[in-house]
């Protein structure tokens, strides 16, 4: 059986080499029709401590690495957080 990969955001990065990773999927309400938003928190290992909180993440199913950690980072999707913007505006003050 092949292995579930799956895509979210990591939420948290406090804890060493781990990752919480938060999934989410939509599906139609059953009764109403509605498209409605479920999510899902993963604890993902992480051995170098390389993703941080904002990044979106491909996580990999794996054998039990501990009592709540059964996925692995794969890679980075796309990169979080702020990022610098260098602006190179040319104002000339107004002369009357």
């Amino acid at each position: 059986m092949p292995k579930r990969i799956l895509v979210g955001t990591v939420t948290s990065d406090k804890t060493d080499k781990t990752v919480t990773v938060k999934v989410e999927r939509k599906v139609k309400h059953p009764l109403y029709g509605k498209i409605i938003r479920r999510s899902k928190k993963y604890h993902a290992h992480d051995e170098t401590n390389q993703y941080g909180m904002g990044d979106t993440v491909r996580i990999e199913e794996t054998k039990p690495i501990s009592k709540t950690k059964t996925w692995t980072v794969l890679d980075r999707v796309n990169a979080g957080g702020t990022q610098a913007v260098e602006a190179d505006l040319d104002v000339k003050a107004a002369s009357n």
